[in-house]
């Protein structure tokens, strides 16, 4: 599809929270070039990175660490935060598509009950965690960081232990990358990807599960074990 882009003004003025959940529901994202660039534009990839819930990996020595509990986890206490260190520059990632607009955009959907951050902290610093969006039972993982070893890699175990437990359906993770193939995600065609959201839209999970207590014990044994409403 083509890729409109909006400016700063029109985001604010025309393009909302409803307008940005309408394209989650029709399999588009929101970026932008660069933090500091006001211009958003809508993304529709050809290939869709998914993380399929029936088919979460957790690697061995992962398992043990989420066990072991060395962060305690929190859900939506400081989602600005979380939005804000995916946004920060760090070695390797020294810019990110995460500007004014959209940061604008992901606290009204928060606020909203639409966004969500699951939060990793340690000695009560915010050591990692990673945000994402929810519509129906469809979880669109935005992005994640990490200040401390595994810290995002915990948070994505707590965060699949949650959707399976809600009773979630799909979980997007917009783009195949290696670190997420650790995980089981996988790549999937653009077609095949929407035939998967549009049942999962239909779905109405528990989100009162998603700031639910896990010990890290719970969260590996509910992230592996099956699921009927996975995909």
């Amino acid at each position: 599809m083509d890729e409109p882009e909006f400016s700063a003004s029109s985001l604010s003025g025309v393009f909302g929270p409803e307008e940005l959940l309408a394209c989650y529901a029709q399999g588009v994202f929101p970026m932008a070039e660069a933090r500091d660039d006001p211009r958003v534009f809508l993304v529709e990839p050809d290939q869709r990175g998914v993380i399929p819930l029936n088919r979460f990996h957790i690697p061995t020595r992962l398992r043990r660490t989420v066990r072991g509990e060395p962060f305690q986890v929190r859900v939506d206490t400081a989602f600005a935060a979380v939005l804000d260190a995916c946004a920060a520059s760090m070695p390797g990632r020294e810019d990110t598509w995460i500007n004014d607009p959209i940061r604008r955009l992901y606290l009204e959907l928060h606020a909203r009950g639409h966004a969500h951050s699951i939060e990793c902290w340690q000695d009560e610093v915010l050591v990692g965690g990673l945000y994402g969006v929810t519509l129906g039972g469809a979880f669109f993982g935005e992005s994640m960081f990490s200040r401390a070893r595994d810290a995002s890699k915990v948070a994505l175990v707590h965060l699949v232990a949650r959707l399976r437990l809600g009773g979630w359906g799909l979980l997007d993770a917009q783009f195949l990358t290696e670190h997420l193939s650790q995980f089981g995600a996988v790549e999937t065609p653009q077609a095949a990807y929407l035939r998967l959201l549009k049942p999962a839209l239909r779905l109405t999970p528990d989100k009162s599960v998603l700031s639910a207590p896990l010990t890290g014990a719970e969260a590996v044994t509910y992230a592996l074990q099956p699921t009927t409403q996975a995909s």
